[in-house]
């Protein structure tokens, strides 16, 4: 795995982040008040101290205005990263039990086995 790819994870690790993300991912650009607001499990203070870990992993971006920060999903970041891996793994995966899947249906002499590993290929 790529640095990048280690500090999304590391990020992605805890519950609260993984909301705090899908919130973003929800509702786009927010405020820490506006977030906090979304978020029931923590207070504002806690959810601040998280997104400073989301944004130095690379996950979101912070913008100021004046006084104020707006958080949004970093998608050219390290959360891309994250999903290219994770994309690997489970194309690796589908993969694996398709030709797993494949050769049963073969050695049972179902038809079907050759003609679902074409359809999926």
């Amino acid at each position: 795995m790529e640095p990048n790819e280690n500090l999304a994870f590391d990020a992605l690790s805890d519950r609260v982040r993984r909301r705090i993300l899908a919130v973003l991912g929800e509702h786009g650009e927010l405020s820490v008040g506006e977030i906090s607001g979304r978020i029931d499990v923590v207070g504002r203070t806690t959810v601040s101290s998280h997104l400073r870990v989301l944004r130095t992993s690379g996950l979101v971006h912070e913008r100021r205005d004046g006084r104020n920060r707006f958080y949004s999903l970093d998608v050219d970041g390290a959360v891309r990263d994250a999903f290219v891996f994770l994309q690997s793994i489970l194309r690796q995966g589908v993969e694996a039990v398709e030709h797993t899947t494949g050769s049963a249906s073969e050695e049972d002499g179902d038809p079907s086995g050759p003609a679902r590993r074409q359809a999926a290929g």
